[in-house]
């Protein structure tokens, strides 16, 4: 594309990259998955409860009545933000010993987006380690602060031996023998 004036005599903005991200790196919204739409969605709700302290009961109506979330994978949503909620102390128990500070010195954000890696770790069978991974880098990337996303990487892979310790092993032992 040309930097020739249009009709209108104005200059054209830049044509924008079609890779499915955005200039800062984050994912378009129109490349997201359902299941990735439903991490967004539940990491808005688990942090309205770490934060505001509010009910699960109260999170769930609303968040499902924000824009959007007729795209996500309701199934996915329900089972994160309500399990996350429930096993709250279990997930914490996992997360603290991963971390080189106290709880309270994590931001909420990357507090709830460990809360969904080590919950779909644990639970969520179906989907990869890897992919629970990537998908819980990319929600820090977005909604966390600026290198939380390593932080969260960290720690996610310090519980994945425990929680995976089969499929990582797997892992191994078909790269050794490639």
């Amino acid at each position: 594309m040309s930097d020739t004036p249009n009709t209108s005599g104005t200059k054209r903005p830049p044509r924008q990259s079609r890779t499915g991200l955005t200039a800062t790196g984050a994912r378009k919204a129109a490349s997201k998955s359902n299941r990735t739409r439903a991490r967004e969605f539940a990491l808005q709700g688990l942090y309205q409860s770490i934060v505001g302290r509010n009910a699960v009961d109260d999170i769930d109506p609303f968040t499902r009545d924000l824009a959007g979330f007729n795209k996500a994978d309701a199934v996915h949503f329900d089972a994160l933000l309500h399990g996350c909620i429930a096993e709250a102390e279990e997930l914490d128990a996992l997360i603290v010993p991963k971390l080189d500070r106290p709880m309270t010195e994590i931001s909420p954000v990357e507090h709830a987006v460990m809360w969904i890696g080590a919950y779909e770790m644990k639970h969520c069978l179906d989907v990869p380690w890897r992919v629970v991974l990537n998908e819980c880098i990319e929600l820090a990337k977005e909604f966390g602060g600026t290198d939380g996303h390593k932080y969260v990487n960290g720690v996610l892979n310090g519980i994945a031996p425990q929680l995976r310790a089969i499929e990582i092993e797997a892992e191994r032992n078909k790269k050794s023998a490639a």
